[in-house]
Protein backbone atom coordinates (compact mmCIF):
# COMPACT_ATOMS: atom_id res chain seq x y z
CA UNK A 1 0.00 0.00 0.00
CA UNK A 2 1.25 3.64 -0.82
CA UNK A 3 0.38 7.11 0.93
CA UNK A 4 -1.51 7.51 -2.83
CA UNK A 5 -4.68 5.08 -0.89
CA UNK A 6 -7.64 5.34 -2.45
CA UNK A 7 -10.14 7.17 -1.28
CA UNK A 8 -13.75 5.99 -0.84
CA UNK A 9 -15.11 9.34 -0.56
CA UNK A 10 -14.99 12.30 -2.20
CA UNK A 11 -12.29 14.90 -1.25
CA UNK A 12 -14.10 18.29 0.09
CA UNK A 13 -12.31 21.47 0.42
CA UNK A 14 -12.32 22.78 4.06
CA UNK A 15 -10.72 25.81 3.66
CA UNK A 16 -13.40 27.86 1.54
CA UNK A 17 -12.89 31.83 2.31
CA UNK A 18 -16.43 31.75 4.29
CA UNK A 19 -16.07 28.34 6.61
CA UNK A 20 -12.33 29.78 7.38
CA UNK A 21 -13.52 33.06 7.95
CA UNK A 22 -15.90 31.49 10.48
CA UNK A 23 -12.98 29.67 11.92
CA UNK A 24 -10.79 32.47 12.31
CA UNK A 25 -13.40 34.19 14.81
CA UNK A 26 -13.90 31.39 16.83
CA UNK A 27 -10.43 30.09 17.40
CA UNK A 28 -9.17 34.18 18.25
CA UNK A 29 -12.35 33.60 20.59
CA UNK A 30 -10.70 30.16 22.39
CA UNK A 31 -6.67 30.96 22.11
CA UNK A 32 -6.24 34.71 21.09
CA UNK A 33 -3.97 36.89 23.39
CA UNK A 34 -3.86 40.67 23.26
CA UNK A 35 -1.16 41.22 25.92
CA UNK A 36 1.31 38.14 24.02
CA UNK A 37 0.68 39.86 20.80
CA UNK A 38 1.00 42.97 22.17
CA UNK A 39 4.72 41.89 24.10
CA UNK A 40 5.99 39.71 20.42
CA UNK A 41 5.25 42.60 18.46
CA UNK A 42 6.76 45.55 20.39
CA UNK A 43 9.74 43.23 22.24
CA UNK A 44 8.75 44.92 25.44
CA UNK A 45 9.22 43.27 28.77
CA UNK A 46 6.53 43.71 31.39
CA UNK A 47 7.48 45.22 35.08
CA UNK A 48 6.11 45.34 38.22
CA UNK A 49 6.05 44.42 41.72
CA UNK A 50 9.56 43.54 41.41
CA UNK A 51 9.29 40.90 38.62
CA UNK A 52 10.12 41.22 35.20
CA UNK A 53 8.61 39.29 32.50
CA UNK A 54 10.53 38.29 29.60
CA UNK A 55 9.09 36.21 26.64
CA UNK A 56 11.71 34.62 24.12
CA UNK A 57 11.36 36.04 20.54
CA UNK A 58 9.59 32.62 18.88
CA UNK A 59 7.51 30.62 21.19
CA UNK A 60 3.72 29.04 20.71
CA UNK A 61 1.72 27.88 18.18
CA UNK A 62 3.52 27.05 14.78
CA UNK A 63 2.15 27.19 11.24
CA UNK A 64 1.39 22.98 11.41
CA UNK A 65 -0.76 23.19 14.66
CA UNK A 66 -2.60 26.53 13.37
CA UNK A 67 -3.36 24.56 10.51
CA UNK A 68 -4.56 21.86 12.46
CA UNK A 69 -6.69 23.12 14.28
CA UNK A 70 -8.33 25.50 11.83
CA UNK A 71 -9.14 22.15 9.82
CA UNK A 72 -10.54 20.65 12.74
CA UNK A 73 -12.74 23.57 13.95
CA UNK A 74 -13.83 23.70 9.92
CA UNK A 75 -14.65 19.75 9.70
CA UNK A 76 -17.78 20.62 12.60
CA UNK A 77 -18.53 23.73 10.44
CA UNK A 78 -18.73 21.49 6.80
CA UNK A 79 -20.16 18.72 8.66
CA UNK A 80 -22.82 19.97 11.53
CA UNK A 81 -24.91 16.89 11.14
CA UNK A 82 -22.24 13.85 11.13
CA UNK A 83 -20.50 12.03 14.06
CA UNK A 84 -16.72 13.54 14.21
CA UNK A 85 -13.96 11.60 15.39
CA UNK A 86 -10.68 12.35 16.65
CA UNK A 87 -7.68 9.71 15.94
CA UNK A 88 -6.24 10.56 19.73
CA UNK A 89 -5.35 13.92 20.15
CA UNK A 90 -4.92 16.78 17.61
CA UNK A 91 -2.19 18.10 19.30
CA UNK A 92 0.01 17.40 22.30
CA UNK A 93 -2.13 20.09 24.47
CA UNK A 94 -4.70 19.45 27.27
CA UNK A 95 -6.75 22.05 26.41
CA UNK A 96 -7.26 22.27 23.00
CA UNK A 97 -8.18 18.78 22.81
CA UNK A 98 -10.59 19.53 25.58
CA UNK A 99 -12.07 22.24 23.44
CA UNK A 100 -12.27 20.23 20.40
CA UNK A 101 -14.27 17.36 22.53
CA UNK A 102 -16.60 20.41 24.14
CA UNK A 103 -17.24 21.05 20.69
CA UNK A 104 -18.55 17.54 20.14
CA UNK A 105 -15.79 15.85 18.70
CA UNK A 106 -15.37 12.24 20.13
CA UNK A 107 -12.06 10.88 20.75
CA UNK A 108 -10.87 7.28 19.36
CA UNK A 109 -8.18 5.83 22.06
CA UNK A 110 -5.94 3.18 21.36
CA UNK A 111 -5.78 0.34 23.37
CA UNK A 112 -2.75 -1.79 23.24
CA UNK A 113 -1.33 0.08 20.86
CA UNK A 114 -4.09 -0.12 17.69
CA UNK A 115 -7.06 2.46 17.65
CA UNK A 116 -10.39 0.68 18.36
CA UNK A 117 -12.11 1.79 15.69
CA UNK A 118 -15.37 -0.02 16.10
CA UNK A 119 -18.72 1.54 15.79
CA UNK A 120 -16.95 3.89 12.75
CA UNK A 121 -19.63 3.64 9.54
CA UNK A 122 -19.41 5.41 6.22
CA UNK A 123 -21.42 8.37 7.35
CA UNK A 124 -18.48 9.66 10.17
CA UNK A 125 -15.56 11.80 9.69
CA UNK A 126 -12.33 10.62 11.19
CA UNK A 127 -9.65 13.99 12.00
CA UNK A 128 -5.65 12.73 11.32
CA UNK A 129 -4.08 14.50 14.07
CA UNK A 130 -1.08 16.99 13.36
CA UNK A 131 1.36 14.16 13.75
CA UNK A 132 -0.04 11.93 11.25
CA UNK A 133 -0.85 8.34 11.40
CA UNK A 134 -0.25 4.69 10.91
CA UNK A 135 -0.54 3.40 7.10
CA UNK A 136 -2.34 0.14 8.80
CA UNK A 137 -4.82 2.20 10.87
CA UNK A 138 -5.19 4.95 7.57
CA UNK A 139 -6.53 1.60 5.64
CA UNK A 140 -9.05 0.41 8.11
CA UNK A 141 -10.66 3.76 8.34
CA UNK A 142 -10.72 3.78 4.67
CA UNK A 143 -11.56 0.13 4.50
CA UNK A 144 -15.08 1.65 6.39
CA UNK A 145 -15.19 4.76 4.02
CA UNK A 146 -15.17 7.42 6.61
CA UNK A 147 -14.78 10.73 5.48
CA UNK A 148 -11.01 11.37 6.02
CA UNK A 149 -9.81 15.22 7.49
CA UNK A 150 -6.16 14.92 7.59
CA UNK A 151 -4.62 17.06 9.54
CA UNK A 152 -0.93 15.86 9.36
CA UNK A 153 1.89 18.57 9.03
CA UNK A 154 4.24 19.05 5.99
CA UNK A 155 7.30 18.32 7.75
CA UNK A 156 5.92 15.18 9.07
CA UNK A 157 5.07 14.23 5.71
CA UNK A 158 8.71 15.43 4.54
CA UNK A 159 10.29 12.82 7.11
CA UNK A 160 8.01 10.09 5.20
CA UNK A 161 9.34 11.20 2.16
CA UNK A 162 12.65 10.20 3.32
CA UNK A 163 12.14 6.97 4.63
CA UNK A 164 10.26 5.84 1.67
CA UNK A 165 13.23 6.74 -0.17
CA UNK A 166 15.45 5.02 2.55
CA UNK A 167 13.26 1.88 1.66
CA UNK A 168 13.16 2.07 -2.03
CA UNK A 169 17.09 1.98 -1.94
CA UNK A 170 17.43 -0.72 0.53
CA UNK A 171 17.95 0.76 3.17
CA UNK A 172 17.58 0.49 7.22
CA UNK A 173 15.56 3.43 8.20
CA UNK A 174 17.49 4.96 11.87
CA UNK A 175 15.08 6.92 13.25
CA UNK A 176 16.08 9.38 15.84
CA UNK A 177 12.41 9.84 18.20
CA UNK A 178 10.74 7.84 20.83
CA UNK A 179 9.43 4.78 19.63
CA UNK A 180 6.12 5.43 21.92
CA UNK A 181 5.54 8.70 20.31
CA UNK A 182 2.75 8.99 17.53
CA UNK A 183 4.75 10.77 14.71
CA UNK A 184 7.19 7.87 15.04
CA UNK A 185 5.40 5.04 14.99
CA UNK A 186 3.89 7.07 11.81
CA UNK A 187 7.29 7.25 10.51
CA UNK A 188 8.14 3.67 10.87
CA UNK A 189 5.20 2.71 9.23
CA UNK A 190 6.51 3.70 6.38
CA UNK A 191 9.38 2.64 6.41
CA UNK A 192 8.17 -1.10 6.54
CA UNK A 193 6.31 -0.25 3.33
CA UNK A 194 3.20 -2.01 1.32
CA UNK A 195 5.32 -5.29 0.85
CA UNK A 196 6.64 -5.05 4.41
CA UNK A 197 9.86 -5.72 3.81
CA UNK A 198 11.03 -2.51 4.93
CA UNK A 199 13.12 -1.54 7.93
CA UNK A 200 13.52 0.56 10.70
CA UNK A 201 15.23 1.47 14.36
CA UNK A 202 14.57 3.81 16.70
CA UNK A 203 17.48 5.68 18.66
CA UNK A 204 16.35 7.87 21.63
CA UNK A 205 19.47 8.63 23.10
CA UNK A 206 22.95 9.08 22.11
CA UNK A 207 23.62 6.16 24.34
CA UNK A 208 21.67 3.61 22.66
CA UNK A 209 23.22 5.43 19.19
CA UNK A 210 26.67 4.16 20.69
CA UNK A 211 25.37 0.62 21.54
CA UNK A 212 24.17 0.74 18.18
CA UNK A 213 27.67 2.29 16.50
CA UNK A 214 29.55 -0.46 18.60
CA UNK A 215 27.15 -3.41 16.49
CA UNK A 216 28.01 -2.16 13.32
CA UNK A 217 31.90 -1.89 14.06
CA UNK A 218 32.03 -5.05 16.11
CA UNK A 219 28.85 -7.33 15.65
CA UNK A 220 27.41 -8.58 18.79
CA UNK A 221 25.13 -10.22 20.93
CA UNK A 222 22.28 -10.40 18.52
CA UNK A 223 19.51 -11.18 21.17
CA UNK A 224 20.68 -8.77 23.11
CA UNK A 225 20.79 -6.20 20.94
CA UNK A 226 16.96 -7.37 19.84
CA UNK A 227 16.11 -7.13 23.69
CA UNK A 228 17.32 -3.69 23.96
CA UNK A 229 15.43 -2.39 21.14
CA UNK A 230 12.36 -4.48 22.18
CA UNK A 231 9.31 -2.13 20.42
CA UNK A 232 11.58 -0.32 18.28
CA UNK A 233 12.70 -2.49 15.82
CA UNK A 234 10.74 -3.43 12.31
CA UNK A 235 9.18 -7.39 12.31
CA UNK A 236 11.73 -9.40 11.49
CA UNK A 237 15.05 -7.25 12.07
CA UNK A 238 18.02 -8.60 11.90
CA UNK A 239 21.29 -6.65 12.96
CA UNK A 240 23.85 -8.58 11.47
CA UNK A 241 21.87 -7.63 7.90
CA UNK A 242 20.20 -4.77 8.37
CA UNK A 243 22.62 -2.65 9.95
CA UNK A 244 24.77 -2.74 6.41
CA UNK A 245 23.04 0.02 4.42
CA UNK A 246 21.29 2.99 6.82
CA UNK A 247 19.70 6.16 6.45
CA UNK A 248 19.15 8.56 9.44
CA UNK A 249 16.01 10.12 9.56
CA UNK A 250 14.03 11.90 12.65
CA UNK A 251 11.04 12.56 14.80
CA UNK A 252 10.73 16.43 13.72
CA UNK A 253 10.54 17.45 17.11
CA UNK A 254 13.93 16.29 18.26
CA UNK A 255 16.70 18.78 19.44
CA UNK A 256 18.67 19.63 16.32
CA UNK A 257 22.18 19.11 17.76
CA UNK A 258 21.42 15.92 19.59
CA UNK A 259 19.90 14.61 15.86
CA UNK A 260 22.87 16.16 14.39
CA UNK A 261 25.12 13.84 16.45
CA UNK A 262 23.29 10.51 16.21
CA UNK A 263 24.21 11.45 12.07
CA UNK A 264 27.67 12.09 12.86
CA UNK A 265 28.37 9.12 15.29
CA UNK A 266 26.53 6.64 12.86
CA UNK A 267 28.29 7.68 9.97
CA UNK A 268 31.63 7.44 11.41
CA UNK A 269 30.43 3.96 12.94
CA UNK A 270 30.09 2.90 8.76
CA UNK A 271 32.97 4.56 7.97
CA UNK A 272 35.00 2.28 10.68
CA UNK A 273 33.36 -0.58 9.12
CA UNK A 274 33.30 -0.24 5.35
CA UNK A 275 35.83 2.18 4.83
CA UNK A 276 35.52 6.09 4.11
CA UNK A 277 35.64 4.87 -0.09
CA UNK A 278 32.22 2.85 0.58
CA UNK A 279 30.21 5.10 2.53
CA UNK A 280 27.87 6.42 0.05
CA UNK A 281 27.28 2.91 -0.31
CA UNK A 282 26.15 2.20 3.36
CA UNK A 283 25.06 5.19 4.62
CA UNK A 284 22.06 8.00 3.53
CA UNK A 285 20.67 10.90 5.62
CA UNK A 286 18.88 14.12 4.97
CA UNK A 287 18.13 17.16 7.55
CA UNK A 288 14.45 16.60 8.82
CA UNK A 289 14.31 18.97 11.75
CA UNK A 290 11.17 20.53 11.75
CA UNK A 291 11.66 24.44 11.03
CA UNK A 292 9.61 25.81 14.00
CA UNK A 293 11.23 23.45 16.43
CA UNK A 294 14.37 24.63 15.71
CA UNK A 295 13.03 28.28 15.79
CA UNK A 296 11.88 27.93 19.16
CA UNK A 297 14.60 25.88 20.11
CA UNK A 298 16.93 28.43 18.62
CA UNK A 299 15.23 31.29 20.50
CA UNK A 300 15.34 30.09 23.78
CA UNK A 301 19.26 30.07 23.38
CA UNK A 302 19.31 33.17 22.37
CA UNK A 303 17.02 34.81 25.27
CA UNK A 304 19.31 32.38 27.95
CA UNK A 305 22.52 34.21 26.51
CA UNK A 306 21.33 37.53 25.93
CA UNK A 307 19.59 38.43 29.29
CA UNK A 308 19.67 37.88 32.49
CA UNK A 309 17.15 35.53 33.91
CA UNK A 310 16.54 34.06 37.75
CA UNK A 311 14.12 31.35 36.58
CA UNK A 312 12.28 29.84 33.35
CA UNK A 313 9.02 28.74 32.78
CA UNK A 314 7.73 26.31 29.81
CA UNK A 315 4.50 26.38 28.94
CA UNK A 316 2.82 23.18 27.50
CA UNK A 317 1.50 19.82 27.28
CA UNK A 318 3.38 17.57 29.57
CA UNK A 319 3.41 14.85 26.40
CA UNK A 320 4.67 17.22 24.26
CA UNK A 321 7.94 16.28 22.45
CA UNK A 322 9.51 20.05 21.12
CA UNK A 323 7.64 21.21 24.56
CA UNK A 324 9.56 18.90 26.89
CA UNK A 325 12.94 20.06 24.65
CA UNK A 326 12.31 23.37 25.60
CA UNK A 327 12.36 22.50 29.39
CA UNK A 328 15.39 20.21 29.00
CA UNK A 329 17.69 23.36 27.41
CA UNK A 330 16.18 25.59 29.99
CA UNK A 331 17.42 22.82 32.79
CA UNK A 332 20.83 22.80 31.46
CA UNK A 333 21.24 26.45 32.46
CA UNK A 334 18.77 27.93 35.42
CA UNK A 335 16.07 26.91 37.40
CA UNK A 336 13.00 25.70 35.04
CA UNK A 337 9.70 24.99 35.92
CA UNK A 338 7.15 23.17 33.22
CA UNK A 339 4.16 23.99 33.44
CA UNK A 340 0.79 22.68 31.27
CA UNK A 341 -1.36 25.88 32.69
CA UNK A 342 -1.41 28.97 35.03
CA UNK A 343 -3.31 26.90 38.04
CA UNK A 344 0.48 25.33 38.76
CA UNK A 345 1.64 28.35 39.89
CA UNK A 346 0.17 27.53 43.27
CA UNK A 347 1.31 30.60 45.10
CA UNK A 348 4.83 32.58 45.25
CA UNK A 349 6.25 30.03 47.73
CA UNK A 350 4.53 27.09 45.75
CA UNK A 351 4.72 26.03 42.12
CA UNK A 352 3.34 22.20 40.56
CA UNK A 353 5.26 21.46 37.77
CA UNK A 354 6.13 18.71 35.76
CA UNK A 355 9.47 17.09 36.47
CA UNK A 356 11.13 15.47 33.25
CA UNK A 357 13.25 13.25 34.85
CA UNK A 358 10.70 11.20 37.44
CA UNK A 359 7.90 11.25 34.45
CA UNK A 360 5.72 13.29 36.75
CA UNK A 361 4.38 16.42 39.15
CA UNK A 362 6.16 17.64 41.72
CA UNK A 363 6.02 20.44 44.07
CA UNK A 364 8.95 22.71 44.48
CA UNK A 365 8.80 25.25 47.47
CA UNK A 366 10.45 28.93 47.94
CA UNK A 367 10.54 28.91 43.76
CA UNK A 368 9.05 32.64 43.32
CA UNK A 369 10.01 34.31 46.98
CA UNK A 370 9.54 37.71 47.15
CA UNK A 371 12.55 39.56 46.14
CA UNK A 372 13.36 41.04 42.59
CA UNK A 373 13.57 38.68 40.36
CA UNK A 374 13.58 38.56 36.63
CA UNK A 375 11.51 35.78 34.90
CA UNK A 376 11.85 33.99 31.10
CA UNK A 377 8.85 32.45 28.88
CA UNK A 378 8.64 30.37 26.39
CA UNK A 379 6.09 27.62 24.77
CA UNK A 380 5.88 24.66 23.00
CA UNK A 381 4.66 24.71 19.13
CA UNK A 382 1.22 23.05 20.24
CA UNK A 383 0.65 26.03 23.38
CA UNK A 384 -1.98 28.57 22.47
CA UNK A 385 -1.29 32.28 23.35
CA UNK A 386 -3.88 31.95 26.11
CA UNK A 387 -2.55 29.81 28.14
CA UNK A 388 0.65 31.77 28.18
CA UNK A 389 -1.33 35.78 29.38
CA UNK A 390 -2.85 33.53 32.14
CA UNK A 391 0.54 32.47 33.08
CA UNK A 392 1.75 36.22 32.76
CA UNK A 393 -1.09 37.15 35.13
CA UNK A 394 -1.10 34.57 37.69
CA UNK A 395 2.83 35.56 37.65
CA UNK A 396 1.68 38.94 38.66
CA UNK A 397 -1.16 38.14 41.12
CA UNK A 398 1.11 36.48 43.00
CA UNK A 399 2.54 39.64 43.78
CA UNK A 400 -0.66 41.72 43.95
CA UNK A 401 -0.37 43.25 40.79
CA UNK A 402 -2.85 43.51 38.10
CA UNK A 403 -1.41 43.62 34.28
CA UNK A 404 -4.11 45.79 32.91
CA UNK A 405 -1.98 48.72 34.76
CA UNK A 406 1.70 47.76 34.07
CA UNK A 407 0.06 47.35 30.26
CA UNK A 408 -1.57 51.39 30.59
CA UNK A 409 1.63 52.65 32.02
CA UNK A 410 3.51 51.24 29.28
CA UNK A 411 1.85 52.22 26.32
Amino acid sequence: MTEKIQQKTSKVNLRTPEVMNLVKAEVESHYRSPLVEYLRTTGRYLSGGGITVKLAKAFGFCYGVERAIDLAYATTKVFPTKRIYLLGEIIHNPEVNDQLTAMGIKRLQAVQGRYSLDGLTADDVVIIPAFGAEVETMKRIQQIGCQIVDTTCGDVMTVWKRVRQYRNEGATSIIHGKAWHEETKATASRAIGEDGNGQYLVVYNLEETDYVCNYIRYGGDKQEFLQKFKGAVSPGFDPDIHLRHVGVANQTTMMRGETEEVQRRICKAIEDRYGKENLHKHFRFFDTICGATQERQDALLDMLDREKLDLLIVVGGYNSSNTSHLAEIGEGRLPTYFIKNAEKLISSQQIRHWNLHEGREVITEGWLGEGEINVGITAGASCPNNLIEETIQRLFELRGIGVESLLANSK
